[in-house]
């Protein structure tokens, strides 16, 4: 037998909301009908006490106002207040099971099904508190809810919401190591290993088994599979099954990630998902809303409190603020809790296994005459075919591209570049010449504009350089100097200055180490970056040196070494290395070192995040959008479309369709490969 390992466990109550001490039911509700009563009412009475009473004290002040009052407590809060507000602390005075009840009634039976509501209450609730809404939902609306769910939904997503509605998940902490290993081989069989997905296996194993179980089964999983298993589930299966299967294994490794997740979603881009982020502050208050928050400053690197109050107003907002329970950011200071939380993120990228992909492979059957024939055709007299130009290059290999520029000046005596040059314009000429380029030209035309350009373009510099391996670094300088005939080390020297410039001399020698991690060496090297950020903004002696050798460090460091030093660093600081880098140094050396810890985190997620930015909110950043879509389809393209759709709960096919138009759409949606 053995112990899951799971999340460090939390001491003490974890809710933002306590019972308040010295209740008086009787005094609350005198003073809540004082605040209703007449013309108007005192909205933040209202808040003040009902945002800092338990939800069974509430229930307690429910009862001693019909007793004193003859009145329905609820029936006066919905006639004095109106909208979300209304919504918010309507929601409070239920009882949590109600509640629930309430919501999945809504989410069935509304305009249309809200599956996300469904998947969210049946995915995160124990067994008890299962048991307890079934037991509500028939008491509220004489109503069987597995019934009404079974007829409002169908397939595998039925049968396994079916599956959590018993509230029969083991609940033991101690596990079977064999029946781990077991059931980790089950899922990969049913799974990666055949054609179509033996769905009957995911729903047993992931709708039944204890969450400290599951976490294990993820481990062994993936050193079966050589991936995670939620990749594995968005390759197998789909649609609602799909979105329910990814939110149990979510809860199974975290819950509060989960709900982290779910509340940043609810608030991110135009527009506020109310009721999800009414459900979410209402129904974890008093149950893990302070571990909620330490999950999300560590994901989003901002306090939830500051998000919802950027993020809503009024007495709706002083509400959510309460149940919120305080900000994370108001010291300025990382939270204790969290060091513990940046450790195991950075424990699990030391332990991840990425297998790499890209969307362009090579086309079988490749024929460059054939290709250069049909180029020069669909360019030749009046009008293009841009569809067959399109479908060509999107279709072939870098290496088939250079083939056939070769092919088609030999065959044809023109240059393929020029062709397509003269024939389209904008965008879509940008991004069929970049294709058209080696990824050494391609990456080098883009540092020599970035430094060139009216005024430097310091993110893409940090974009390129922080990202590309040593081979790719020698093979830009060499096609730089070719193109350029001067070097790139010589140009970044001239338009840039002090530590940035430092850094990024250092990124462009390419001479980053290769192996593994040296754990004795890492420690060292953590205290010197811990002592060279203490030392930040000094004029201390020491500080000169002291930087160079933490530049060295971290331009000069292998990926799985870095991780290992960072893994230190919290050890020695309880602080984690980006939040201290944003505390204590600004400007593009900052961005920069940004973007090395990130990349050594997650370098697909460092690029999902890239295309968000560029295509969300007002105008799109082509120049962005272009460089990543092209310099990474054949690399881990895919990869990025993974992380961008868990990032964003958005597929990054949907984002391109919606923020780009005509032949450069469809360009960009061939280099994506596809609709997750």
């Amino acid at each position: 037998m053995m112990s899951a390992k799971g999340k460090g466990a939390r001491s003490g109550y974890r809710g933002s909301v306590k019972a308040a001490q010295n209740f008086s039911a009787n005094q609350d509700a005198e003073h809540l009908y004082n605040a209703m009563k007449g013309f108007g009412s005192d909205k933040e009475t209202i808040i003040d006490l009902l945002t800092s009473r338990s939800n069974a004290q509430r229930q307690q002040i429910c009862t001693s106002y019909k007793t004193l009052y003859g009145r329905d407590l609820i029936d006066d809060l919905k006639y004095e207040l109106t909208g979300k507000f209304e919504k918010l602390i309507i929601g409070l005075m239920r009882p949590p099971a109600v509640y629930d009840a309430i919501e999945l009634r809504d989410a069935i039976k509304g305009l249309g099904t809200d599956e996300k509501a469904v998947i969210e209450i049946l995915a995160s609730r124990n067994n008890k508190q299962i048991h307890e809404l079934t037991a509500a939902y028939k008491e509220v609306f004489e109503s069987n809810l597995e019934a009404d769910l079974v007829g409002d939904t169908s397939g595998h997503f039925k049968k396994m919401l079916v599956v959590l509605l018993q509230g029969t998940r083991e609940e033991d902490d101690v596990v079977s190591e064999d029946l781990v290993a077991e059931d980790a081989k089950e899922l990969y069989e049913a799974g990666e290993l055949q054609w179509g997905t033996a769905e009957s296996s995911f729903i047993t194993i992931l709708g039944n088994r204890s969450f400290c179980h599951l976490q294990l089964v993820f481990d062994e999983y993936q050193k079966i599979a050589g991936k995670e298993i939620e990749e594995s589930l968005r390759g197998e299966l789909s649609g609602d099954f799909e979105k329910l299967m990814l939110a149990v294994v979510r809860c199974a490794r975290n819950t509060q990630e989960y709900f982290a997740s779910r509340l940043y979603k609810a608030m991110k881009g135009m527009g506020t998902r109310d009721n999800t982020l009414i459900r979410i502050m209402i129904s974890r208050s008093e149950i893990d809303m302070l571990d909620i928050r330490e999950e999300f400053r560590m994901k989003y690197e901002k306090s939830l409190h500051n998000m919802i109050r950027s993020d809503t107003s009024g007495d709706y907002k002083r509400a959510l603020l309460r149940l919120c329970g305080g900000d994370d950011d108001a010291a300025g200071e990382f939270f204790p809790e969290a060091a513990q939380v940046a450790y195991q993120i950075w424990e699990v990228s030391a332990t991840r296994r990425i297998e790499l992909k890209g969307t362009v492979r090579p086309a079988p059957d490749f024929k460059p005459e054939v290709d250069a024939k049909a180029l020069r055709k669909a360019m030749k007299g009046f009008g293009t075919d841009e569809e067959t130009i399109i479908n060509i290059l999107t279709q072939r290999s870098n290496a088939q591209r250079q083939q056939l520029r070769q092919q088609f000046k030999s065959q044809l005596g023109r240059d393929l570049m020029a062709d397509v040059k003269s024939e389209v314009g904008g965008p879509l000429e940008k991004i069929l010449l970049g294709l058209l380029m080696t990824p050494a030209q391609f990456d080098a035309k883009q540092l020599q504009k970035a430094i060139k350009g009216a005024g430097t373009d310091e993110r893409a510099l940090i974009e390129i350089l922080t990202t590309r391996t040593n081979q790719e670094i020698r093979a830009i300088n060499e096609a730089y100097k070719e193109a350029y005939h001067k070097s790139l080390e010589d140009d970044i020297s001239s338009d840039t200055s002090g530590h940035f410039k430092r850094l990024l001399i250092s990124l462009i020698q390419g001479n980053r180490e290769e192996g593994e991690a040296d754990l004795a060496r890492a420690m060292e090297d953590a205290k010197l970056i811990s002592d060279y950020l203490e030392l930040c903004g000094s004029t201390d002696e020491d500080s000169g040196s002291m930087e160079s050798k933490f530049i060295s460090i971290l331009c000069m460091r292998s990926y799985p070494h870095l991780r290992r030093v960072f893994q230190d660093y919290i050890k020695l600081t309880n602080r984690d290395i980006e939040q201290t880098i944003k505390n204590d140094i600004s400007g593009d050396l900052r961005n920069a070192l940004i973007a090395i810890v990130r990349n050594v985190k997650n370098k697909p997620a460092f690029f999902a995040e890239r295309l968000y930015k560029s295509m969300k909110g007002a105008g799109t950043d082509d120049k962005t959008l272009i460089r990543i879509m092209v310099s990474r389809s054949e690399i881990d393209l895919m990869n990025i479309r993974y992380e961008f759709k868990e990032m964003y709960d958005a597929s990054l096919y949907s984002f391109i369709e919606g923020d780009t138009s005509g032949d450069y759409s469809k360009v960009l949606l061939a280099l994506c490969g596809g609709e997750d």
